[in-house]
C-alpha cells in the first residue's frame, strides 16, 4: 500500500463503519472534506482500512453521485451524457474512452482559465458563463461525433441511414474503414489540443 503512494498524496482510510480517517492531520473527514481538498488541488489516495485495497476510485465517483444529488445544485452531468457512459461499460471500444475523457477534461480545464480570465475583464460574469457553456456544448458534440466514429457510424436513435450512405461506411473492408476513424479522431484531438 504505502510504497504506491505518491509524496505528495494524503492518505485516506475509510473504515467498516463508513468514516473516513486523514492520515495526515489524525482527525476524520467527511465526502465533502474530500471534495473540497479535491477543488483546492489537493492529492490524496484512499485505502480500505481492513484490506488495504485502493478505493480512491469508488470514493471520488460516491464524491460525484453526492454532488449530483444536492439540493439546489446545478448538475454538471446531462442525462444523455450518462446514458452514453454507461453504454460504453459494454462496448469493444471502453478502453479508449477513459484517455479520451481526461484529454478533454485536461484541456478544458487548461481552457477555462483563460476564458475566465478574457471575459471576465472584457464583458463580465454573464459573458463568461455563455462562453462556458457554448465551450461544454462544442465538446459534447465533439465527444459525441468522436462516440460515433467508434461504434461505426450508429445513427442517431430512431433515424435510419439513407440506403446511398450505409455501403461508403464499410467501403475497403472494416480494418480499413477502423484505421480511418481512428486517424479521424486523432486529427481532431490534435485540432482540438492546438485551440
Amino acid at each position: 500500500m504505502a510504497d504506491t503512494v505518491k509524496a505528495t498524496q494524503t492518505v485516506i482510510k475509510k473504515y467498516a463503519n463508513r468514516r473516513l480517517y486523514h492520515t495526515g492531520t489524525s482527525t476524520y473527514v467527511t465526502l465533502e472534506d474530500l471534495a473540497t481538498m479535491v477543488q483546492n488541488g489537493e492529492d490524496f489516495v484512499v485505502y480500505d482500512a481492513r484490506t488495504g485495497d485502493d478505493i480512491t476510485r469508488s470514493v471520488l465517483t460516491q464524491i460525484i453521485f453526492e454532488q449530483e444529488n444536492k439540493a439546489g445544485a446545478e448538475n454538471l452531468l446531462p442525462v444523455a451524457f450518462l446514458r452514453q457512459l454507461i453504454r460504453f461499460y459494454g462496448d469493444s471500444m471502453r478502453t479508449m474512452v477513459p484517455s479520451f475523457l481526461e484529454f478533454s477534461m485536461a484541456n478544458f480545464a487548461k481552457d477555462q482559465d483563460g476564458l475566465r480570465e478574457k471575459f471576465a475583464h472584457s464583458f463580465g460574469p454573464a459573458a463568461f458563463q455563455n462562453a462556458i457553456e457554448q465551450s461544454v456544448r462544442t465538446n459534447m458534440n465533439f465527444f459525441g461525433d468522436a462516440m460515433k466514429m467508434f461504434t461505426g457510424f450508429a445513427p442517431p436513435a430512431g433515424t435510419q441511414p439513407t440506403p446511398a450512405a450505409a455501403p461508403a461506411a464499410y467501403a475497403g473492408g472494416e480494418l480499413d474503414d477502423l484505421k480511418r476513424q481512428m486517424l479521424e479522431m486523432q486529427q481532431r484531438l490534435e485540432a482540438l489540443a492546438k485551440k
